[in-house]
């Protein structure tokens, strides 16, 4: 049997907020599932400001509080690569959805879309803001990225399950 493995990329701004918290809270989804091996995941911010830095701290407790552990990823930039390998690209708002799809190469393979695309809603920054600004970007976040898992595994060949 060959297994497919699906690659989701989650993009926000400077990889240190939203991004990071999805690509946590989406591969606890993952590994719930029991998807590890299907299911491969990433984050990466449309600027460069925060490239080799690790996730906003605020992210990282917010994370902590729900038993998820960011705290190893590191900050990187959308590369024109990441539009064949991976499948989808997953944005945070409609501002980096923009950015996302201006950046994209005429002929690409990935899904671009938005996390929380069937309610046309903009997963917040929190960076300028305090503390609950985290708590409600992971609410969204964890319900958006479950959601999404979701739609992922309704398009999985049984094979792959």
């Amino acid at each position: 049997m060959v297994v497919k493995q699906r690659r989701v990329l989650f993009v926000c701004l400077g990889n240190i907020c939203r991004s990071p918290l999805a690509e946590g809270v989406f591969r606890h989804h993952v590994k719930q599932a029991g998807l590890e091996e299907q299911i491969y995941v990433d984050s990466a911010g449309t600027a460069n400001w925060h490239r080799g830095k690790k996730p906003d701290i605020r992210s990282i407790q917010t994370a902590q509080k729900h038993g998820i552990d960011i705290s190893n990823q590191e900050a990187r930039q959308l590369e024109d690569e990441d539009f064949e390998k991976f499948h989808y690209i997953v944005a945070m708002d409609s501002t980096n959805l923009a950015n996302i799809q201006a950046k994209a190469p005429y002929l690409h393979t990935a899904n671009v879309r938005l996390l929380l695309q069937d309610e046309q809603k903009d997963v917040p920054d929190p960076y300028y803001g305090a503390n609950e600004g985290f708590d409600e970007v992971y609410e969204l976040v964890r319900g958006g990225t479950y959601n999404f898992l979701q739609e992922i595994r309704d398009v999985m060949e049984p094979t792959e399950i």
